[in-house]
């Protein structure tokens, strides 16, 4: 028999009994929406937190740190030098791993605890620099409330939610829900708070020959005004040192803040040191390159790129798990293939007989009921893509409901991508031909004479 002839008959046989067929397609729609439903939302899961981890910077990101830090005198690696023997991490250092193959820039972490006062009233807080290119590769941003920083040294400043809070005397409640972003950052924007801070001074060098001091420390104030109120903290990874003001990196450095390395270096001499410096690669791939470089030059360095391998791993694990729950289903619907196709067998063995009767060998019954099970499998496949599409959708939408109400930002966190669609589809083809094996088999193994004396 040609193809053609096996698929119009396989077709003509399936409209027979409609309706049984109907529930053993359904059946496998099931299975294939489930399996795709679920895979969707691990592969969702997985994208939103690349995708916020790329964007906060962190993929393709080095922190240099200081290996002359006292905390790091017992240490001795043998990727460097003893710490005693590195070099300072100041200006210098910054701008020559800043010239470093692949490296976009290369910013100071400048941050320190000061006192701001806010219509007469004091509060400690910490205070840190952030630089101009965080308005585009910093997601912290994506949802505040004002603006960002009109340039890069401008003395405006950007509030995080908590701090915007105490100055408004809101003390939130426990289990109570948020205040309102935009409600908070109504009656801040514009107005202007005092930061006091203790400037770092550099002496005449007749003083230091003298054996004096070679700076001193100078208290200064400066006025900001508020241009914003952010949600989240641009650096959060830190922990406990997150900052909840926000100043222009080049205002920040220009102010010339004491800061705790410049005096627990051991060699100090007056020139400002950094206790990390934050260098961005062009290409996540670079950055193994660019640390390497980095402690060659004697300092410490430490990326993401270890983290996000792990939680690669863990991902690729929960979509195992996902795909073994969500292929139950459809091993089930399998079931049902084989008893519908094992009764079409029992009510067409004399049809069967009189195809045999009429020279149809074993690999054409064989063929038919494979052409069968496979058209079961591919409609089946494509309305459980179609459906787990749209449960895909259905909890994207309550997800973003349910968030909208915590006052966070809405997130995708369901992806079909074309490989899926057609792997699932492709999948269920495949269980459908596997369990159409049985019946085929069985089909092909009658006996014309007995088919035919059949009823």
């Amino acid at each position: 028999m040609k193809l053609y002839d096996v698929t119009d008959l396989a077709v003509r046989n399936l409209r027979e009994s409609a309706f049984r067929n109907s529930l053993t397609t359904i059946g496998i729609a099931v299975g294939v929406a489930s399996l795709v439903a679920m895979l969707s939302l691990g592969i969702g899961l997985q994208q939103l937190a690349s995708r916020r981890l790329q964007k906060s910077g962190l993929f393709d990101t080095v922190v240099a740190t200081s290996r002359r830090d006292l905390r790091n005198f017992r240490e001795q690696r043998e990727d460097g030098p003893p710490p005693a023997n590195s070099p300072a991490l100041d200006e210098g250092a910054r701008q020559k791993i800043e010239h470093l193959p692949g490296v976009v820039e290369a910013y100071p972490d400048i941050r320190f605890v000061t006192e701001v006062r806010f219509e007469d009233k004091p509060h400690l807080t910490m205070v840190a620099g952030v630089p101009f290119s965080a308005k585009n590769n910093n997601d912290a941003f994506d949802g505040m409330q004002g603006s960002f920083f009109s340039s890069e040294a401008v003395p405006e400043v950007i509030l995080q939610r908590s701090f915007a809070e105490e100055l408004l005397g809101i003390t939130p409640k426990p289990g109570a829900d948020s205040t309102n972003i935009a409600e908070l950052a109504k009656p801040l924007l514009g107005k202007e708070l005092t930061m006091r801070y203790a400037e770092r001074t550099e002496l005449p060098s007749s003083v230091e020959a003298a054996g004096g001091a070679a700076y001193s420390v100078v208290s200064r104030q400066q006025v900001l005004k508020i241009v914003g109120v952010t949600d989240l903290d641009p650096e959060s990874m830190r922990g406990a040192a997150r900052a909840r003001v926000f100043l222009p990196l080049k205002l920040a450095q220009s102010l010339h803040v004491m800061q705790p390395s410049d005096t627990r270096d051991p060699s100090f001499s007056g020139a400002p040191t950094y206790p990390s410096i934050s260098v961005r690669v062009k290409d996540p791939n670079q950055v193994p390159a660019v640390e390497d470089e980095i402690k060659k030059m004697g300092f410490g360095a430490f990326s993401i790129v270890d983290a996000t391998r792990s939680m690669r791993q863990f991902f690729a694990v929960l979509d195992v798990f996902l795909g073994i729950f969500g292929s139950l289903a459809l091993a089930v619907a399998s079931i049902g293939i084989v008893n519908t196709l094992v009764m079409a067998i029992l009510e067409r063995r004399r049809e069967i007989g009189i195809m045999k009767a009429l020279g149809a060998s074993d690999s054409d019954v064989r063929g038919l009921f494979f052409a069968e099970a496979g058209a079961m499998g591919l409609i089946g496949g494509a309305v459980g893509v179609a459906l787990g599409w749209t449960i895909g959708r259905i909890i994207n939408f309550g997800t973003n409901i349910y968030l909208e109400r915590q006052h966070f930002p809405p997130a995708q966190i369901w992806s079909v991508p074309a490989w899926l669609v057609l792997g699932a589809i492709g999948f269920s083809i495949v269980v459908s031909l596997l369990s159409g094996l049985y019946p085929a088999a069985r089909a092909a193994r009658l006996d014309p004479v007995q088919a035919l004396r059949y009823e």
